[in-house]
């Protein structure tokens, strides 16, 4: 059959839904309870957006449609996926999963802080990394005072655990 006869909103290109922030093949996807309910107030309000869609033009809500339902698959699969570790119950002397670390890079003043929380809840500006992330993995385990050797390239540093807080 000739294009020429296809309807214009049958030629409609798919959505692209963005993808979440990505959790290794095999890795389990921890996250603090902060973190689950943040989740859970996410898809509240992709679920209110999407009552909430307007209903006079039918080709625009079922493209709204669309995106809202495939974020909230991604996001179904993260909630029932998710391991809830709460922070307080982790080893206090040690650098674990929801800690709150300050590191001092060797032969320097330089000070890192951040939190190391799960994939869903990585936030730069907000001081918090995944435990997924190169840094996160080279420190965790390690006590105050204990030192780990952080590959960035070719160069290596040797960053100094100062703090540890849950």
């Amino acid at each position: 059959m000739s294009r020429g006869f296809v309807k214009e909103s049958d030629q409609e290109e798919l959505p692209i839904i963005p993808p979440r922030s990505p959790l290794p093949a095999g890795e389990t996807n921890y996250v603090t309870p902060a973190g689950h309910r943040a989740l859970e107030a996410e898809r509240d309000q992709l679920e209110a957006a999407r009552a909430a869609l307007p209903t006079d033009n039918e080709d625009e809500r079922r493209r709204a449609a669309t995106v809202i339902d495939g974020k909230l698959a991604l996001l179904q699969q993260r909630i029932v996926s998710a391991r809830i570790l709460d922070p307080a119950d982790q080893p206090q002397e040690e650098v674990r999963f929801g800690a709150h670390v300050k590191l001092r890079q060797a032969g320097s003043n330089q000070i890192q802080e951040f939190q190391i929380v799960g994939v869903d809840e990585a936030n730069v500006k907000e001081k918090k990394i995944s435990f997924t992330a190169p840094i996160a993995r080279a420190i965790t385990g390690l006590w105050v005072g204990e030192v780990a050797d952080f590959r960035l390239g070719s160069e290596v540093r040797k960053l100094e655990v100062i703090e540890i807080r849950y």
